[in-house]
């Protein structure tokens, strides 16, 4: 089973544009969500006039299902400056992949609970680590979609864009790199990487 809980309430301040759409998932049988936090921090953007709208539904990791959903808010997701997701770190990146020039921020961590880990067809892939960095890698995990779960760039034994090894592996952080600047975010690089707090995932999985 999963968990998924909400970030502080500072985090997401520093991390979010003046306007988001707000995409809400209520999860599987295998995710535990924080509804209620979720709920009121939707209804917090909404009465700041923060949010262009709002999407709640389940299972966004059916991409199929979330496409069709999310076409039909198109203009509420294109007046906004990105979308805020509140699921676990599958459904950031399924939602991050099908808005490719949108950006996309995770509002929830996930962590490993004992028990049935869900199903998905997807490629995708949540580390289930406790303190998700999806906001600031353009919702490419690099703790799974590079072999070394680097989290502060590239290790330079990338060889024509492919990982030095696993050399069927695309670089998770070239990905990473190319999505930042489709979305105009480069500078988040700037800034050092946050330390993780190793303790969050082990606190949480007592």
């Amino acid at each position: 089973m999963l968990m998924t809980k909400l970030k502080p309430k500072e985090e997401l301040q520093s991390l979010l544009p003046e306007k988001v759409f707000i995409l809400q998932c209520h999860g599987c049988g295998e995710v535990s969500f924080p509804e209620r936090e979720a709920d009121e921090l939707t209804r917090e953007l909404l009465d700041a006039g923060r949010a262009t709208g709002v999407l709640t539904t389940d299972y966004i990791c059916n991409p199929e299902n979330l496409s069709l959903r999310l076409e039909r808010r198109k203009a509420m997701i294109d007046e906004a400056e990105g979308v805020l997701v509140l699921s676990c770190g599958v459904g950031v990146q399924t939602v991050s992949g099908a808005l490719d020039g949108k950006s996309v921020y995770a509002g929830c961590d996930t962590v490993r609970l004992p028990g049935f880990q869900g199903v998905t067809p997807l490629e995708y892939d949540c580390g289930q680590c406790g303190q998700c960095y999806l906001s600031l890698t353009g919702g490419i995990c690099p703790i799974t979609a590079c072999s070394k779960s680097l989290v502060n760039g590239q290790c330079g034994g990338a060889k024509n864009g492919r990982c030095e090894v696993d050399p069927d592996m695309e670089c998770g952080w070239e990905r990473i790199l190319r999505r930042l600047e489709a979305v105009g975010r480069l500078d988040v690089l700037k800034c050092p990487t946050q330390i993780r707090n190793f303790a969050a995932d082990a606190d949480a999985s007592r």
